[in-house]
């Protein structure tokens, strides 16, 4: 009976935080699709206006990673919690930092960045495929090798930044403090 109601708790949980994450982003002006109301599994282009509009895009990769570093956030810090709290917890956490992510402070924050000079925000649908997909890295994460985790996350960050000149780290980097030469390199 304590399985069913964790598994309940387990699925539950997260389909009310992606549920609030899409009102959040509904009642802050975000559209629900892309503005060209076409439907696309995949965005190549980085500069494309259908980029963070459509399910998944070349940062879907950084999103899988976000729950790779999740879940080893929340193990050091609860170790312990049982995964599944800690799996919900990432779940908020992500839910609450997309919300955050679309904010026009945010946002304008992006646009400085070389690849994101026309960014608007996620459109509804790109969002939570973002939490889905960290969803999907902390899973990985809590059940395949630390070691095999780590690759992972290399190996992506490394494709990513190597196709496109971008990944999580220059993110995070550019969102702070963008070098020119890597400015430069980006806008190449």
């Amino acid at each position: 009976m304590a399985a069913s109601k964790e598994y309940l708790k387990v699925v539950l949980a997260p389909v009310a935080l992606l549920s609030l994450q899409a009102l959040a982003l509904h009642l802050m002006g975000q559209p629900s699709v892309s503005t060209t109301h076409s439907f696309m599994l995949w965005v190549g282009d980085v500069h494309s206006r259908e980029n963070s509009q459509q399910l998944t895009d070349w940062y879907t990769f950084s999103h899988i990673i976000h729950g790779f570093i999740f879940y080893l956030g929340l193990w050091l810090l609860f170790p312990k919690m049982a995964v599944w709290k800690r799996f919900i917890a990432a779940v908020a956490c992500e839910s609450a930092w997309e919300i955050v992510e679309n904010t026009p402070r945010v946002i304008d924050r992006y646009r400085q960045q070389a690849l994101a000079q026309g960014y608007a925000g996620d459109s509804i649908v790109n969002s939570l495929s973002d939490t889905c997909a960290m969803m999907l890295g902390f899973l990985l994460a809590s059940r395949i090798p630390a070691w095999a985790t780590v690759a992972a996350a290399l190996g992506l960050e490394a494709f990513t930044i190597y196709s496109i000149h971008d990944g999580l780290t220059l993110n995070v980097l550019g969102f702070f403090w963008t070098p020119e030469f890597i400015a430069k390199w980006q806008s190449s």
